[in-house]
């Protein structure tokens, strides 16, 4: 029997528990069909969300037939509720996307479908209330072709009569069409297999459409029958995985972990932990301190009512009571945490306490809440004593208060709303932080650059541990991590940063783990006061579509937000509007467009993500932020004389420091990410970021590093500066690679050869050339085998020993393999090793006694290897190589060729050469 999770999701009002319903109606789960304006719905049991008549809570139930189970889970389709709609994305097989057919595609339906998009679910389609008066069949499914995807097909039954809902020859002809492959098959033998759809399906490339009314039964039954027609269970893995989703209570106040079984199965009183997440390498995330607890009970919940299993087993959704430090979005077993959810709050709002109500009790039970619904940012103002919120927008609020009195029994209220800014720096700095009490010893020297709009806060290290021990290093990155870092303008949270560690200094005796802790926030405060700062605000991605008597209208308030805006796009009498524009100046423009298009116009509003405010003064003088004031932030140091602590400020750290970076930021290059914005500036020294491309999801997301410097001279000159010179054998021969048309290696007169070997980090590589990425796209196999084949070519020609490093390092059990691969080693490394360990770990060994070369655009592992005495070379500067390589030998080729060529007629004698010019031109028969 095929197990599956399907999600339900829709704009609200579109019908979707209403065909939830139905749905329960048709496979036996209820006797009665219940309605959501009389409040009996089997799904909608909270008695809010019988008043309200909308979803607040995803919940589940589970659909028996003969072939399939099915657990349905219903998500809120209000937009004030769209993070409980999007943690159950994560763990969906399928998705049923339903669409209000009065009123077709709506903006958050875009942004359900860019979710799915993101999150890679398989799609139904059911276009809902086609019973009404104005509803057009074509007009909708053209609409859905144009909003959504263009391969979204018509499935639904055209013959009355057709009880197996046989597709029609056009039906399958409209599905052939989203496939090469397939119209090549359905050419030659005029039909398409069952198989063949579902495997689309699951891909991606089609979007099966059924039209119908959940209210009347109406294409209901062949909406259902398609979905256990084309859905197929995909494959799960033995070992045990699970992914949790949600946090809920039961009404005896028991935590429950609502969770995913992936792989292999769980079975009651088993011990659950957290896995052994700890930072490996500098920009991974460091996790809380492991956990071991036991699974009491597992929960299968339909409804309000559940029953008690022994064994969830793969592709189960179960509650287990017993944990308590779980959290949505973690992984267990062999499951990875999830990405950091898309959608995020942009309003904040103030939470108004009674006067008998103490504030810090009131902010543990939030706390509480806050787990069960993460959407609910709370934050504490310790400045003002006031317990914040960060908020989608008023729906959510009335809902949280009555949630909040019915929880604790408290009558709260909301202040008035306020947009949520953040803050990032312009120009790269160097912070330092200096923790010096009487016995106490800490100093951190970190680098603040700006990063790519929407990267988030990434945090790394380039500092030897020759300077300060692998174990400071990590705990520094921990505490960068563990925090949320805040400006210094309005104390809004700080984004689009990356920090790096340049250097540090313990005391063998007197450091302490907290020392560190001090000493790092401080550094990250002292760099932020010196840098210049740059205030963001959330922006919206629009479409506003308008008579087109109206544009003109359209066009002028959009210049009023002072919002940009593309060249509108005239259909007949509807105008379309694209562009982007700051939440604070749209968040009631919905009501203008309705009010002024008398209902004709429509909104779609996404959040594309923050930019620079444009009256960045205004508003930090409305929010009256003094950094200094903050004593939970203090930007000053702590140093010692005299045996007493004194503490020094922020402007004067640097002449109290013990050390010195030794980089020179002034002579690099900076990456401006903003053009034409007002700085916030501070006095202080301005630095420049190196020519460096970093990208990660967000704040305490997955963190990557890549990039290269473009001359190795200048890798060279700051790693001395910063670590001192590269100790090299003097006897080595030094290698420089120029790009030219013939190779330009020289060695040392009088002094042997040393053994060349060149280690290729094979993913980077792969990632780093657009032909191989492209390919990898498809298949990953053939982008590897296209690249060994590559660097074999190049091994013949240059006769190194070259070792080419795969990562399988979450391959779990998997030990260190090497192949050979005609004429080059393939490595893939073992299990919780990674390619730039390995190539660490092999230079190291080997770099003194041979000619070693690193291929890789990692600029971490840059800095790391010339620090074992090897060189390097940039993804792009290998490409490069080959190239030459490849023409050179070509080259070579042609000139052998023409200089080796023979000729019959050269060794002949003049009467023999006669007679056969003859034979050639035919006349020999003639004579």
């Amino acid at each position: 029997m095929k197990k599956l999770v399907i999600g339900i999701l829709a704009h609200v009002d579109a019908g979707k528990t209403t065909l939830s319903e139905r749905l329960l109606y048709l496979c036996g789960v209820i006797r009665q069909i219940g309605r959501v304006d009389h409040g009996d719905t089997f799904l909608d049991n909270y008695e809010l969300e019988k008043e309200r008549g909308i979803t607040i809570f995803s919940k589940q139930a589970i659909l028996k037939t003969e072939d399939v189970e099915v657990t349905l889970l219903d998500t809120p389709g209000h937009v004030d509720f769209s993070a409980e709609m999007e943690r159950t994305l994560q763990v969906l097989d399928y998705a049923i996307l339903v669409i209000n057919g009065m009123d077709g595609v709506q903006s958050h339906t875009m942004t359900l479908w860019r979710l799915l998009e993101r999150y890679q679910i398989p799609t139904f389609l059911f276009v809902n209330k086609m019973d009404q008066n104005g509803t057009d069949h074509d007009a909708l499914l053209a609409d859905l072709k144009a909003h959504l995807h263009e391969n979204c097909v018509d499935f639904g039954k055209v013959q009355e009569n057709d009880e197996e809902n046989t597709l029609t020859p056009d039906q399958m002809e409209n599905i052939a069409v989203c496939d090469e492959t397939l119209l090549e098959k359905y050419l030659e033998t005029g039909s398409i297999e069952e198989e063949e759809i579902a495997e689309l399906i699951t891909q991606r490339k089609i979007f099966p459409c059924y039209f119908g009314s959940a209210l009347k039964e109406d294409g209901v039954e062949d909406f259902w029958n398609g979905v256990q027609k084309y859905t197929r269970e995909p494959k799960r893995p033995t070992e045990f995985g699970a992914k949790v989703f949600k946090i809920a209570r039961d009404e005896q106040g028991n935590r429950l972990t609502y969770m995913k079984i992936t792989g292999g199965s769980l079975k009651a009183k088993t011990m659950l932990s957290s896995r052994a997440k700890g930072q490996a390498l500098p920009g991974v995330r460091q996790q809380q301190e492991d956990w071991e607890e036991k699974a009491d009970q597992l929960r299968l919940y339909s409804g309000a009512k559940y029953t008690t299993i022994t064994e969830a087993e793969a592709g189960t959704i179960c509650a287990v009571t017993g944990l308590t430090r779980t959290y949505p979005g973690e992984g267990l077993g062999i499951e990875s945490e999830s990405e950091l959810p898309v959608l995020e709050p942009v309003l904040n709002y103030q939470i108004q306490l009674p006067d008998d109500c103490d504030p810090h009790q009131m902010l543990q039970k939030l706390r509480q809440l806050e787990e069960e619904e993460p959407e609910l940012h709370i934050l504490w103002d310790s400045q003002l004593g006031e317990i914040h919120a960060q908020l989608m927008g008023e729906v959510q609020i009335e809902i949280l208060k009555k949630l909040i009195w019915d929880r604790f029994h408290v009558a709260v209220e909301f202040g008035a709303g306020s947009i949520v800014y953040k803050e990032t720096v312009a120009e790269p700095v160097e912070g330092v932080g200096h923790f010096e009490p009487l016995r106490h010893y800490a100093e951190v020297h970190l680098l603040i650059e700006p990063g790519e709009p929407g990267s988030g806060c990434q945090f790394f290290t380039a500092c030897s541990e020759d300077v300060l021990a692998r174990n400071w290093q990590r705990l520094i990155l921990t505490h960068l991590e563990e925090k949320e870092h805040i400006g210094v303008l309005t104390g809004s949270p700080l984004t689009d940063v990356q920090i790096t560690l340049l250097t540090g200094r313990a005391h063998a005796k007197h450091t302490e783990g907290g020392d560190f802790r001090q000493a790092t926030y401080r550094a990250v405060r002292q760099g932020l006061r010196k840098a210049k700062n740059i205030l963001l605000e959330p922006y919206y991605e629009f479409r506003l579509e308008v008579p087109a008597e109206m544009i003109g209208r359209a066009l002028a308030d959009v210049q009023k937000m002072q919002g940009s805006f593309e060249s509108p796009d005239t259909d007949g009498t509807t105008a379309v509007l694209k562009g982007t524009a700051a939440v604070s100046q749209m968040r009631d423009y919905q009501k203008e467009v309705v009010a002024y298009t008398h209902g004709t116009g429509k909104l779609f509003c996404t959040l594309k993500g923050y930019a620079p405010c444009k009256n960045q003064e205004e508003i930090v003088q409305n929010v009256a932020y003094d950094p200094e004031s903050d004593l939970e932030n203090p930007t000053g140091s702590v140093f010692c004389a005299h045996g007493a602590g004194f503490v020094v400020p922020w402007d004067q750290v640097e002449d109290y420091m013990h050390l010195n970076s030794g980089v020179e930021l002034n002579g690099l290059d900076s990456e401006t990410w903003y053009d034409d914005v007002d700085y916030a500036e501070n006095p202080g020294t301005a630095v420049d970021n190196p020519n460096i491309s970093r990208n990660t999801s967000g704040k305490n997301g997955k963190f990557s590093y890549s990039g290269s410097y473009d001359e190795e001279e200048e890798l060279q000159a700051i790693f001395e500066r910063t670590f001192g010179p590269v100790k090299r054998d003097r006897a080595a021969f030094q290698k420089k690679t120029v790009h030219s048309s013939a190779p330009t290696v020289r060695y040392r007169q009088g002094k042997p050869r040393k053994e060349e070997y060149l280690l290729v980090d094979g993913y980077n590589i792969i990632f780093s050339w657009e032909e191989l990425n492209e390919l990898a796209k498809e298949n990953i196999h053939a982008a590897c085998d296209k690249l060994m084949d590559i660097l074999s070519n190049y091994q013949g020609y240059r006769k190194c020993t070259l070792i080419l490093v795969f990562d399988a390092y979450k391959v779990e059990g998997h030990m260190e393999e090497v192949l050979t691969y005609h004429n080059i080693y393939v490595v893939y490394t073992k299990e919780a090793e990674t390619a730039d360990q390995y190539i660490e770990k092999t230079v190291h060994r080997i770099g003194r006694q041979y000619q070693v070369t690193v291929a890789t655009s990692d600029g971490l592992e840059q800095v790391i290897i010339m620090g074992q005495g090897a060189h390097r070379i940039s993804a792009q500067g290998l490409k490069k190589e080959i190239e030459d390589t490849e023409k050179n030998a070509r080259a070579e080729w042609h000139q052998q060729r023409r200089s080796s060529k023979t000729y019959l007629f050269d060794n002949m004698s003049e009467e023999l050469q006669a007679q056969m010019e003859k034979i050639r031109l035919g006349e020999a028969g003639e004579e």
